[in-house]
């Protein structure tokens, strides 16, 4: 097992897609690998024939345990014990975390092929939620992007079974004398236990890591008509080139810019020594059922607006399908939460270590004001920047973040 990414202890052996006798080449993709953050590429690391597969598909396994063994085809090649390394892992990082426990025994070498003959679109959750409940994914069907299985339909299908089956009600045994009779039991349960996915075990560790850090909050009101017009011009402008500029764009655009003229803000913690980039590196926030992903637009002080629109829909979508490679949501020097779309008109949001800042993005809404001496209406937004205090302090946050509102303020500084 390799280390796909640089928060990966483990990751889930989701399908292979070569079977046992098949000749393979380096560089191969021999199968799929469920990490914390996405579904990654196994690819072979030698030429010969794939002699054994050592894990079925839906197994958890720590980084530096074999999952396959590729020979000559004589089948003379040697146990495989587990190794202290694997490609791609920095033997830094310590000790090979333990195997799991086993896991159920390995469906035949044509089960897993007639597997790989189509793919069936789940996430990890759903997967090990279906296999925990005994249900074939192949009859759930999916309401998520392109068809895909998520956790909810996995409980609509648990809550389905249960009512096809009502379990039998255990009767209460008899009150005792001068005590008041026991309540019975619901027939529903108060809680169920639900299995931490990768993505969810390695996004609590990171977040209590962030925890240690020591957070300090601004906010701005920026206000927004010109923005907002100027995001309307864009689009009908630009309207036959298929392009199509969301707030966020605009967002990514206007902090890749700022960061420019701000570049201590673009900055990381790095124990003891503070780590200032060169590259302007937006992380956008994406939600999804298994977690938190945050994709990242590389350069982003260099590409035009229409670009970034472009990137960030690509990039969404690739999160919410589990298909970003590992250069798409690594390197990330400053991350932008936008949760306007839910109606929140402001929060904070907690850093994405080791960056020194997160902006966390609210609702436009309407206010009053007055302007000499009349009263009127305009939509303002609500943006808090969160900083981490050793590395940046909160001059230089402060400097940033009133230099941020200017720009989005005058539209016309995003482009320039």
């Amino acid at each position: 097992m390799p280390r796909l990414s640089d928060t990966m202890e483990e990751g889930v052996l989701s399908r292979w897609l070569k079977k046992e006798g098949d000749t393979v080449r380096q560089g191969e993709v021999i199968g799929e690998i469920d990490t914390d953050k996405a579904t990654m590429e196994l690819e072979s690391f030698d030429d010969g024939i794939l002699e054994k597969l050592l894990v079925p598909e839906g197994t958890t396994v720590a980084i530096g345990q074999p999952l396959a063994v590729i020979g000559d085809g004589s089948g003379t090649v040697p146990p495989v014990e587990a190794a202290p390394e694997a490609p791609g892992i920095d033997p830094s990082t310590g000790p090979v975390p333990a195997p799991p426990e086993s896991r159920p025994a390995q469906a035949p070498s044509d089960a897993r092929a007639d597997a790989g003959a189509r793919r069936l679109l789940s996430s990890p959750l759903a997967r090990r939620e279906a296999a925990r409940h005994g249900l074939d994914p192949a009859t759930i069907t999916g309401t998520g992007p392109g068809g895909r299985i998520v956790r909810a339909d996995v409980e609509a299908a648990i809550a389905a079974a249960e009512t096809e089956q009502p379990q039998p009600q255990r009767q209460a045994p008899p009150a005792a004398a001068g005590r008041e009779p026991a309540v019975t039991p619901s027939s529903a349960q108060d809680s169920v236990e639900v299995p931490l996915s990768q993505m969810r075990r390695v996004t609590a560790h990171r977040l209590t890591e962030s925890a240690a850090a020591p957070h300090f909050y601004l906010t701005v009101v920026v206000a927004v008509d010109a923005l907002f017009r100027f995001r309307s011009e864009v689009n009908e402008r630009f309207a036959d080139q298929d392009v199509k500029v969301s707030v966020t764009d605009l967002l990514v655009r206007a902090c890749a810019a700022t960061l420019r003229r701000h570049p201590h803000v673009n900055s990381s913690w790095a124990g003891d020594k503070i780590l200032a980039h060169q590259k302007i590196n937006i992380g956008v926030a994406v939600a999804l059922d298994e977690g938190l992903m945050v994709p990242v637009v590389t350069g982003a002080d260099t590409k035009s607006l229409d670009r970034i629109a472009t990137e960030t829909r690509s990039l969404a979508e690739k999160a919410r399908t589990g298909t970003l490679k590992l250069h798409e949501f690594s390197g990330g020097t400053f991350t932008i939460s936008n949760l306007g779309m839910f109606g929140i008109d402001n929060f904070t949001a907690v850093i994405n270590p080791p960056e020194a800042a997160i902006l966390a993005v609210g609702a436009a809404t309407d206010e009053p004001y007055a302007h000499d001496g009349e009263l009127h209406s305009r939509r303002v937004m609500k943006i808090t920047m969160t900083s981490d205090h050793r590395v940046l302090d909160g001059a230089t946050a402060a400097a940033f973040l009133s230099d941020l509102k200017r720009t989005l303020e005058d539209p016309l500084r995003i482009v320039i």
